[in-house]
């Protein structure tokens, strides 16, 4: 199975990219180590040329990033069922953190992939039989050199056998079982394995390491020294700017509102000359407060009466368009909104705070967010009675037509994953109606 990966960008998708950098941890270690956001990241390599997912040792840099990806895997899909720490040590054990690592089993007369040395049977009997089924491999087995599908289903089966035979299993058991099967967990064939998991367990970085947030002003004191550095390489007159997607009204709002101000003054932005940031390809996109103060004035102005939220309108736009300003593949403008769907809209469902006369329009934040809005809400009243939360999000993201509510699927993870980047405590006494769970009302 030739199968090779050099950088990061190659075996992840762009929200689990964007989801390691949003560690801080990750993204100062990565720094350090010369990467750039916006760019591929380059895997570490041993010195024979292998790929690995580093470690804490001096010659190895990067541990942070894999722990990382463990700690994103359990907190989307497998809270309080298992402790990163566990997968972490099972997955030096079992390849040394190597993506691409396979062993060829004689007794099973199969091949173990990726990190943790999965089966594809394995991975396969897990997502259709036990109910583990956020990633499919669907014949392609390849899928498994993937860090963040071979994790999953490496930590589901630890899952299943800490329950194994409707017992609760001692974490001595779990990992026995996991190198030798149910029936070699107590066998002496399996100790040794257990003895260095718990050396490997206890020498790795600590969790606390992964903890914590950027604050406001440290994001703003970064956007800041972004934007000096590209303006300072930019002669082109390259950048898009707010005042020329947003009328006169919306700006006055955007500069009234206390924390866009202050971020906007810290890089720099003068009024009518506010630039977009923008990505390695030049493409504008918005900061989260940006795109968090849009949701608030279109809310605010248009809303007020409406169940809806602004921390669930943010994670739409964030996995939906990365907050690019054109929106990312078919779907246009930061809440993916389709021309047709929003001319219907105003046509016919009387949302008529902004006009829409072309496809263009809906690359204008303003727009896109009002008419995305409107749609959700549509949504939520749809047939005569508030639907259920989840069906308004899956319907928003795939189409009324493609919910499922008995598989919610990685894009509804990913958007719980996406909610917990707006909501913060010090912005819902601002925000009352941002307070309580991850539902719409």
């Amino acid at each position: 199975m030739a199968i090779s990966f050099k950088y990061w960008n190659e075996c992840i998708d762009p929200l689990d990219m964007q989801a390691l950098w949003n560690v801080p941890n990750v993204s100062a270690e990565w720094e350090d180590a010369g990467e750039t956001k916006g760019q591929k990241v380059h895997l570490s390599r041993d010195p024979d040329g292998q790929v690995y997912l580093t470690q804490t040792e001096m010659k190895f840099h990067h541990m942070v990033a894999f722990q990382a990806v463990a700690e994103i895997i359990v907190r989307r899909h497998f809270t309080g069922k298992i402790d990163a720490e566990m997968i972490c040590a099972i997955a030096e054990l079992e390849s040394d953190r190597q993506p691409l690592a396979q062993r060829y089993d004689k007794k099973a007369k199969a091949t173990h992939l990726g990190i943790m040395q999965i089966l594809p049977k394995t991975a396969d009997w897990l997502a259709s039989e036990k109910g583990y089924g956020s990633y499919q491999l669907k014949g392609n087995d390849s899928l498994l050199f993937r860090p963040f599908e071979n994790i999953y289903f490496g930590a589901a089966y630890l899952i299943w056998l800490s329950s194994f035979d409707q017992k609760e299993r001692s974490e001595e058991f779990v990992v026995r079982a996991y190198k030798g099967g149910t029936k070699k967990a107590t066998h002496k064939s399996t100790l040794k394995y257990w003895q260095r998991y718990l050396s490997v367990k206890e020498s790795l970085p600590s969790r606390k390491s992964l903890e914590g947030r950027k604050s406001v002003e440290e994001v703003s004191a970064s956007l800041a020294l972004a934007k000096k550095s590209a303006s300072s390489q930019n002669t082109g007159g390259t950048y898009t700017y707010w005042d020329s997607v947003a009328s006169p009204e919306d700006m006055e709002d955007m500069w009234n509102h206390p924390v866009v101000s202050k971020e906007w003054t810290l890089t720099g932005e003068k009024q009518g000359q506010v630039r977009f940031s923008q990505d390695d390809k030049k493409r504008p996109y918005l900061s989260r407060m940006e795109l968090k103060a849009v949701a608030e004035i279109i809310l605010i102005k248009h809303f007020s009466a409406k169940p809806l939220k602004v921390s669930v309108l943010c994670a739409l736009a964030e996995i939906i368009s990365m907050r690019f300003l054109s929106g990312i593949g078919p779907r246009p403008g930061i809440m993916g909104i389709e021309y047709s769907t929003a001319v219907w809209l105003y046509r016919e469902m009387g949302f008529r705070a902004y006009r829409i006369s072309s496809a263009d329009d809906l690359s204008k934040p303003f727009v896109s967010m009002y008419f995305g809005a409107s749609y959700l809400l549509w949504l939520l009243e749809c047939e005569g009675r508030l639907q259920p939360p989840q069906y308004v999000i899956q319907a928003y993201i795939s189409g009324p037509k493609n919910v499922n509510l008995q598989d919610t699927g990685p894009e509804y993870l990913k958007f719980e994953e996406a909610l917990s980047y707006y909501e913060d405590t010090k912005d819902t006494k601002r925000n009352p109606r941002d307070q309580g769970s991850c539902t719409i009302m």
